[in-house]
């Protein structure tokens, strides 16, 4: 698979994400560690049956605990730190707090084995988290109330683009393992739940296409593609690109009439294209450099020249 199709496999995951809160609206009023169970449930389920159909579920024997451990940490913990900075703090400021973590992968992916950071990547991220913060309202609130969920959502943003970087780290590791961190989270956020939460199930036809909806898709579908894209994909990119999540799902709302439309999208929208653009620059420019000379001081020639 190219590097290319993968980042755009992974892109998948983003424009996934983009419907998180139109199901997470429709979803209403199951609680949300209640929602995660199900949701990881249902993806983690569906991931072991295309494991099975595909004769390749032998192929979680030879994962690591470890690996299996720091996967479903990012995943349970994501979501059970984001539901709590969000019960904490304003959720449009803790949202564009926890939402710092694209840009934490582009500045962090610098350290990974194969990939060089340039200042296209760092303007690129720059530009499109101030996008997102056009989306998420601006400002934050000096409200000392509010330290709490602030300092919850950073670790959130944290979590991701650890899991999201450590997930590059282990490139020999199958997507396939993805299905046991759902389980594994589905797991944890049902004891979570029980311990934490009323149990309320989901209301009507509605609310249970939107829960079935949500573990298809952005709760399911889209951690294997993200999977896949973050490890033969070109990460920062990635990265960068992800900032269309909050954007789409603005849109979506506006479109089915939930949310109102405002002028500042047009401008958030430039943003989040332009600082993709900029990042995608710096990808080609990377690729394109000439390779580094050898310990003698001479350039190293590049496979298939002569």
């Amino acid at each position: 698979m190219t590097r290319g199709k993968a980042t755009s496999i992974g892109f998948t995951a983003v424009l996934l994400w983009a419907l998180l809160a139109l199901f997470t609206v429709g979803s209403a009023p199951v609680p949300p560690l209640m929602l995660n169970a199900l949701c990881f449930a249902l993806g983690g389920a569906v991931g072991v049956i295309w494991l099975v159909a595909t004769g390749a579920l032998g192929q979680l024997r030879h994962v690591s605990w470890k690996v299996y451990l720091a996967g479903t940490a990012g995943l349970f913990g994501y979501h059970f730190l984001y539901f709590s900075a969000l019960r904490l703090a304003p959720p449009a400021e803790a949202g564009l707090i926890a939402y710092l973590w694209p840009l934490l992968i582009v500045l962090f992916s610098g350290l990974l084995p194969g990939e060089r950071l340039t200042l296209w990547h760092v303007a690129g991220a720059v530009l499109a988290f101030g996008g997102a913060a056009l989306i998420f309202g601006g400002g934050i609130s000096a409200d000392p109330a509010a330290l709490p969920g602030y300092g919850l959502a950073l670790i959130c943003a944290l979590t991701w683009s650890s899991y999201s970087l450590l997930s590059r780290r282990f490139g020999a590791v199958p997507t396939a393992a993805v299905a046991v961190y759902c389980l594994a989270s589905a797991a944890l956020s049902a004891v979570a739940h029980l311990a934490l939460e009323p149990t309320i199930w989901p209301a009507g036809a509605i609310g249970w296409a939107s829960v079935i909806g949500l573990g298809l898709g952005p709760v399911g579908l889209a951690f294997y593609t993200w999977d896949l894209g973050v490890k033969r994909g070109d990460i920062q990119l990635l990265g960068t690109a992800s900032y269309a999540a909050p954007l789409v799902s603005t849109l979506v709302l506006v479109a089915v009439g939930i949310a109102d439309a405002r002028p500042t999208l047009l401008i958030a929208a430039a943003m989040i294209a332009g600082g993709a653009g900029l990042a995608a620059l710096g990808g080609r420019r990377r690729r394109s450099a000439p390779p580094p000379p050898d310990v003698t001081g001479q350039e190293i020639p590049r496979k298939g020249s002569a």
